[in-house]
């Protein structure tokens, strides 16, 4: 059996749309991570970007199971003696709509150069509208 590296010109990235409306945020994040990374393809390889760019859209309606909305809480460090700060689900939803979101992504993916440049290529909307029509992205069914 002969191992198979892809070189990195010939990567095809194509430009993937993830609508959020109603889906779990944990499960949602999994999905994205997926296609981020490329695992969907034949030639993946854990050390290299070979995933496709995503769009999420709807992103302010996102869903939580149980109790979440009002016990989950992200926590803030602003780097000073006790300034930790900590803000619950419900009110980081109020005031960022897509920060649960790209938390969850950005928690799921590598830690180092890889996962920051994997970062990069997922694009998160609150709203249905977003700025990549040229790029003609395709439906993602979740």
């Amino acid at each position: 059996m002969k191992t198979i590296f892809i070189k990195p010109n010939d990567i095809e990235q194509k430009w993937r749309l993830v609508d959020a409306n109603g889906q779990v945020l944990g499960r949602l994040a999994v999905k994205v991570v997926n296609i981020l990374r490329g695992k969907d393809k034949p030639y993946y390889t854990p050390h290299q970007n070979v995933g496709d760019r995503v769009i999420v859209i709807n992103a302010d309606k996102v869903i939580v199971t149980g109790r979440k909305r009002r016990d989950k809480i992200y926590y803030h460090h602003s780097g000073y003696p006790g300034g930790l700060k900590a803000e619950v689900f419900s009110k980081v939803m109020a005031r960022k709509p897509t920060y649960p979101l790209e938390q969850a992504i950005k928690g799921m993916l590598p830690k180092g150069p890889l996962g920051r440049q994997l970062f990069r290529n997922v694009k998160v909307y609150a709203g249905s509208d977003h700025p990549h029509v040229a790029q003609k992205p395709e439906l993602v069914e979740i």
